[in-house]
């Protein structure tokens, strides 16, 4: 089995494959359960098992003192027999191939699960863009997707952000690939500003898509209560909006946290006070209405709901029995790992798993992506509007499978999702 360095340096897998890293091995661990229960055979699952292809690409780029800095990037295509691959494009000092290789196959059953015409797809760059300039950050992305070009269209590759890449990414990735065809191309990218074509709702989508899986959950699992608690891992963008709404809809937030640590309230936390707060301080650090608690302590904390936000395997084999929620619903992308997935079960805890939950962003994705093909502006409330029917009808296909055959929501979902994608294949044929 291969590992990957914490400098992010890639390694080779006793098969050769630079991309099997340890996150993409856990990936393909989801895969290989699901494929056991369906009865797969090899001569299906090995093609799934793998990305379609990958692509490693070094970018030069002049930096503002007049140096030259040569960065590495990815964009990998796991499936593509639903359609186009869709996938973020990340910014971080440790992305590495098998990183940008589990998302893609990640964004496979995200995007099949959801009915949506996309095969799966994502990429990065190794950088830390805290030590670049805004310039610089511009030419990386630029070059980058210059170098990628071929592998990428609105018919072919769709891009969307990331970790560490927003709509000013996605902006300059949009008018690169424009200036190189030779007229503008909107549906090149998802989650760009809406001045050029982005979609109303995306910044909000997928903390809206949390906070109504939970919702579902909740009332599909029958929570007593008139008030169920939550813990959310996370205040970004994705963990503010959980929080907010879910509040709306009256749940008690009872902690939150960011990458600096948490705040906890047993009797629920004043989020207009501590939103007014970290405007003021721009940290939680201070906030006199709660208890300041670690990351790993606010995981630990009893209630209803459990959403982790925040980054990958923050549930894992070590903490995962000392979980006191009732539901976990995963925010983030892969925050739980497999072995945690294990005893979770065994103590018979739902989770709402990432390729369900956290859905929303990649589906009102596509309805920017058909919203630029079109070009036709829906309202806000049509946004939200196709994305509730979306979401609650797969919530209950997969609660219903669940159901039927004993079996976990994770598990409910991937089946779901792997037989549309299998299907898809077969009806297709193999060429030649």
């Amino acid at each position: 089995m291969s590992t990957t360095s914490p400098k992010g340096k890639d390694t080779i897998s006793k098969n050769g494959n630079e991309w099997e890293t340890a996150e993409f091995l856990m990936a393909q661990e989801r895969l290989s359960r699901v494929a056991e229960q369906l009865k797969l055979g090899s001569d299906v699952l090995e093609p799934l098992r793998n990305p379609k292809r990958a692509l490693t690409v070094v970018i030069p780029v002049r930096l503002d003192n007049g140096t030259v800095q040569t960065f590495l990037g990815y964009r990998v295509h796991h499936d593509l027999a639903l359609g186009p691959g869709k996938g973020g494009v990340r910014y971080h000092p440790q992305v590495n191939l098998g990183q940008v290789a589990a998302m893609a196959m990640l964004m496979t059953w995200k995007c099949s699960l959801m009915n949506l015409p996309f095969g799966g797809a994502h990429g990065g760059i190794r950088l830390d863009t805290s030590k670049l300039s805004n310039g610089e950050l511009e030419r990386v992305t630029r070059r980058y997707v210059s170098e990628i070009i071929e592998l990428i269209g609105p018919d072919q590759d769709i891009a969307g952000p990331d970790l560490n890449t927003n709509e000013q990414t996605m902006a300059w990735m949009m008018d690169t690939y424009s200036v190189n065809v030779g007229h503008t191309v909107p549906s090149i990218v998802t989650g760009k500003p809406k001045s050029i074509g982005g979609s109303l709702g995306l910044s909000e989508a997928t903390g809206y898509g949390v906070a109504l899986c939970a919702r579902q959950a909740v009332k599909h699992f029958g929570l007593a209560g008139n008030s169920p608690t939550v813990i959310i891992q996370g205040l970004g963008t994705v963990g503010s909006v959980v929080a907010r709404i879910l509040h709306e809809n009256g749940f008690t937030v009872l902690g939150v946290s960011d990458a600096k640590g948490g705040l906890y309230n047993a009797n629920g936390l004043d989020l207009n006070s501590l939103t007014t707060h970290i405007s003021r301080t721009n940290s939680m650090t201070g906030f006199s209405k709660a208890e300041a608690v670690t990351n790993e302590q606010l995981l630990e904390m009893k209630c209803d709901i459990l959403a982790p936000c925040a980054v990958s395997n923050q549930i894992h084999k070590d903490n995962a029995d000392r979980l006191k929620c009732k539901i976990l619903v995963e925010g983030a992308n892969a925050p739980t790992t497999p072995e945690a997935d294990r005893i979770l079960e065994s103590k018979g805890l739902p989770i709402m798993p990432d390729i369900l939950a956290n859905a929303s962003s990649v589906t009102v994705g596509y309805f920017e992506w058909v919203q630029g093909l079109i070009r036709l502006l829906w309202s806000e409330e049509e946004i939200f509007a196709r994305l509730d029917r979306s979401i609650i009808e797969i919530c209950d296909r997969v609660f219903a499978l669940a159901d039927k055959e004993k079996i976990s929501l994770r598990d409910a979902a991937m089946r779901l999702a792997v037989q549309r994608v299998v299907e898809a294949r077969r009806l297709r044929g193999l060429y030649p």
